[in-house]
């Protein structure tokens, strides 16, 4: 069982820093480009990254494998219809992040993450 890592995370817990992380990378897919703040734009840029590229293999195994973190299935079609060949001849850096700026209640860094 992987061990959690340590310091603050994005939730309560590892499972709920998981599922915010997931919930995070299916908007990312469905939509473009995300706007979050700073913290989570960079936890979910690796793990976005890590679902194009299984996509880009377009088998059954790496659709499944990507179907236990992306449990929308519309999303997972999409990913593996329309973005994946996309980026079929890119070797990595599918992602962009871009700072915009504190927010206005609380202070919090904000950024867009999108699909370059």
């Amino acid at each position: 069982m992987p061990r959690p890592r340590k310091g603050p995370r994005l939730g309560k817990s590892p499972a709920n820093e998981a599922l915010i992380l997931s919930n995070l990378t299916t908007a990312l897919i469905a939509e473009g480009r995300i706007e979050t703040t700073l913290a989570k734009a960079k936890a979910v840029r690796p793990l976005a990254e890590k679902m194009i590229t299984k996509a880009r293999g377009g088998t059954l195994h790496n659709r499944r494998t990507v179907l236990r973190t992306i449990r929308d299935n519309a999303v997972v079609t999409t990913l593996f219809d329309e973005v994946a060949p996309r980026y079929a001849d890119r070797p990595g850096g599918y992602t962009r992040i871009v700072k915009l700026g504190p927010r206005r209640g609380d202070g919090a860094e904000m950024a867009i993450i999108e699909l370059v």
